[in-house]
Formats: structure tokens, sequence, C-alpha cells
């Protein structure tokens, strides 16, 4: 949808990015607050955030589809687990079905946005097409994820420089690269490495998952929809909400069962791994994590493809890279992998507010320590809201709570006539704080220190249970004494 004469730039609500946290939002605005005007600006060419991003072999969610597929747009297909062009399909029939890409404006690169208290405004600068435009709102939804879509995180691999065969990080795939009858060597262990490597054993001559430590990886049957006998006697439209309820509430369940008993869900998680490995592998060596269950997000193996390629041409290697060779990585120990290809999928730089420089009355905000409230706004930030999700869980369950927090602020304020809403701390309260994700990753604990962080109580804590949230989002005190209008 391009800009042109006529073409209006005030809006009720500005909505940044046009994946699924954006569409989410579009849809829960323009479903229970339809008066208000508003729009999705994109800066890529089409929507999908990640999954138009995202091309490398096999790229597949690591979450359930649905729950990580809308609400209200239930995943039809029968396999939870989907690679990325599904999903893209899935995304633009939802667009279209709803009515919501007419109200998407393509090529439309946020670079700044200043909150004006005299105006009560929000105010964008917007790059398109090579021009500068100019966009206002009252309400600013940052709905652009958390990872850095320009600069990947660049891992300090020794020697990488001195490799003489090709080098890819799966977030800048080539298309039309030819890994046919190669050896590649994949450095990492996370989501990312165990979905790449029965994707590339399919082609490659061989394929070597090179990790500095394991990580647990879980297989399940990808047809497996929860319970069956039941879907026999259910019209469609219920059962698709009995099978989001039950991926809502298992796995939610499994995770706490992890958190609460984390000897006894290792020792589970290991079994699982040796029953599916070949007898070569030694599993205390390669699939033995130094941390709990859950946390770091936990690698899936939909139907088993992971441990399917190691009893073929694949294999998993562990430990610490000292340096390269021509096309070989030397390990210690004097562990060597002949490689033509390097993969270095060593994880996702983090990036909170997508590089947008965001200013209040001319004075640039540091999201760096601010806390954020109710995992949906940021202290003294007026009417902005961040579309957050959650990272053990599916990420929509997450940021639908916080689209659902945000048409009740709307209405609530529409009821009282007030124009601005800013959360704040009581003066003087000292709250302990924590990382906005909690997780022990090396990528998410680097995230971590740029972005908010959340307090230990009152509407300041993070939001980690998604059944409660779920209810809290919907039903629980939201306007408390923290947000007011602005002063």
């Amino acid at each position: 949808m391009e800009d042109g004469p006529g073409k209006s730039k005030s809006f009720d609500v500005v909505i940044v990015g046009a994946g699924i946290s954006g569409i989410n939002c579009a849809y829960r605005l323009q479903s229970h607050l339809p008066h208000l005007r508003y729009v999705v600006l994109e800066g890529r060419e089409d929507i999908g955030g990640t999954w138009d991003l995202f091309r490398f072999p096999g790229v597949r969610s690591d979450a359930d589809l649905h729950t990580y597929g809308f609400e209200w747009n239930r995943w039809p297909f029968d396999h939870p687990i989907a690679e990325g062009p599904l999903i893209t399909a899935y995304l633009q029939d939802t667009v279209s079905k709803f009515s919501i890409r007419e109200r998407i404006r393509f090529k439309h690169q946020v670079r700044s946005a200043n909150w004006s208290s005299a105006t009560r405004r929000w105010n964008f600068r917007v790059d398109h097409d090579g021009d500068s435009l100019s966009f206002e709102s009252r309400w600013f939804v940052m709905a652009t994820g958390y990872f850095n879509y320009e600069s990947p995180r660049e891992a300090p691999i020794p020697g990488l420089s001195d490799f003489q065969g090709d080098v890819i990080h799966p977030q800048f795939w080539p298309p039309s690269y030819d890994y046919d009858a190669k050896r590649v060597a994949i450095i990492g262990s996370g989501s990312t490495a165990t979905t790449l490597l029965p994707h590339l054993a399919k082609r490659a001559a061989e394929v070597t998952m090179v990790q500095r430590s394991p990580s647990y990886v879980l297989s399940f049957e990808n047809a497996d929809r929860g319970p069956s006998w039941l879907r026999k006697w259910l019209p469609l439209s219920v059962a698709l909400m009995y099978e989001r309820l039950w991926f809502l509430v298992v796995p939610y369940c499994f995770i706490l069962l992890c958190k609460l008993w984390p000897a006894k869900a290792r020792d589970q998680l290991r079994q699982h791994a040796v029953e599916r490995l070949p007898k070569s592998v030694d599993a205390d060596v390669h699939f033995r994590p130094r941390y709990d269950p859950c946390d770091q997000r936990m690698c899936i193996s939909p139907g088993g493809d992971f441990f399917q390629a190691l009893h073929r041409n694949a294999r998993v290697v562990t430990g610490r890279i000292q340096g390269m060779q021509g096309r070989q990585i030397q390990l210690e120990g004097g562990l060597t992998v002949d490689a033509d290809l390097i993969v270095t999928a060593t994880g996702l730089r983090m990036r909170f507010g997508a590089g947008i420089h965001v200013q209040v009355d001319g004075d640039g905000v540091s999201w760096t320590e601010s806390f954020m409230w109710n995992r949906a706004m940021v202290e003294n930030v007026p009417n902005m809201v961040f579309m957050i999700g959650y990272i053990t869980s599916a990420w929509t369950l997450g940021v639908d709570n916080t689209a659902i927090y945000l048409v009740r602020i709307l209405k609530d304020m529409q009821r009282r006539g007030d124009a601005v809403a800013v959360p704040r701390r009581p003066k003087g309260s000292k709250i302990a704080t924590s990382g906005i994700f909690k997780l022990s990753s090396t990528y998410v604990a680097e995230g971590n220190k740029e972005m908010p962080v959340y307090g230990a109580k009152g509407p300041w804590k993070p939001r980690i249970h998604p059944p409660l949230d779920w209810l809290h989002a919907r039903w629980g005190t939201v306007l408390q004494t923290c947000i007011s209008p602005d002063d």
C-alpha cells in the first residue's frame, strides 16, 4: 500500500512491524475498537517479520503453531511444528481474510519517534523509497520483536578468518547456495543448529555439529495434536479450540515439572536422547547439558529428524575450537573436523526497540534499567506499548495478552476522557530487578544488558505463567495507581 496524495499520516495508533505481533495487535484493535484509525508501518517489502527474513534450509517454528498461531484464526494444519513457508502462507491468508493487509504500508522504515507533551501525540520520521515522511499518532505500538535483523551475533571463533572454505551465517543464507556433496560443519548447539543438521544432511556428504557444550533435544511425533479420539466427535471449530487449549496447558505443565524437579527432568531427557541415538554416540559427552532443563530454550526435533540424521551421515563433536588450518577445524585434545562449509549458528543479536531513536519531549529514552509495566509498557514513556511475548512458551501467547491490555487501557481512557497514560513507580520505591528474558544462554545474557528490567512485585513483575496471564489480561486489574494520566 503506497503513500500518495490524500493518504492520511495521522492516526490513533501506529503499529511498527507487520510480523506476527503486529498482525495480532491490528486484529485486536479493529475487532474491539473499530472506530480507531490505525496503520501498520513495515520496513520490509512483505509481512512475516522473522519468517520473511530467515531462509536457511528447514527454518521452522520451535513452538507449536496451535499456540504460536492466532487465537482468533486457528492453525488449521495437522502438524504443530511447521516450516517457514507454511507459516508465511498462514500469515498471508490471515491478513487477507481479516482485511488487515490494506492497513499495512510496506517499505516504510521508522527511524525516529518523538513524543510531544504539548500536542499529546507521537511524531514519526519514516524512510520510504528514499523519501523522508512524517506520521503522527496518539499511541505507538512497537511490534518489531527482539532480534537485530541487520547485524547478526558474531561469536568469537578462533581462526575463522583463516578457514579456506565457505562461511555462512544462517541469518543471511544465500538462496542459491549449493551444498550438495559438501562436508558441512555447523558451529553451535541451539535451535538453529538442530534444525539445520537434518536438512543439510539430506544433500551434504556429511554434516558435523561442533558444540562447545550440549543442549537438550526433545523429539516428538509432529502429527500429534493431543488425544485424537475426542476430535471424532467435535465440530471443527471446537476441535481447534480444544487443541489450542491442549498445547497451552500440557507444555506449561512440562515446564513446571522441569523447574520443580530439575534432577528428575534431566535424567528423563537424557534417557529420551539415549533411546534415539546410535550406539556409537557417547550420550554422557554429547547429550548431558551442564544446565537444568528450561534454563535455556529446549531444542525441538519434530519426528525425531535430528536423531535420525545421526544414524546416517551426521555426527556431533563436543569441545572448544583452537583454530583453523586450511579446510579443517582443530579442537582441543587433537580432534579435527574437515569441512568445505562452516555455518555459524552461534545465536542472534538481541535488540530492544528495533534501533528506532525514541524521544520524549526531545530527550532520548534509554531502555536499559527502565522498568516494564505488566510486560507491556515502559515506565515514564507515555502512550507506548511493546509487544513482548514468552521465550520458553509460544511468543504469540504473550503478545496477545499485551494487545488485550492495550484494548482495555484504550477503552478505560475513552470512558474517563483521558488522553495520556504513563506507567510510574511510586517515588522513592526500591524494587529488586531481574532481566527481561530469564534464560542463561550467552546471547540472552548479552541482550539483557541493553534492555528494560522487571521488578519483583506488583505490576512490574514478569509474566511467566501463560494460563494465569491469559486470565489476568482479560479480567484482572490492569489500570492500577502506577499508570495514570500524565501530569
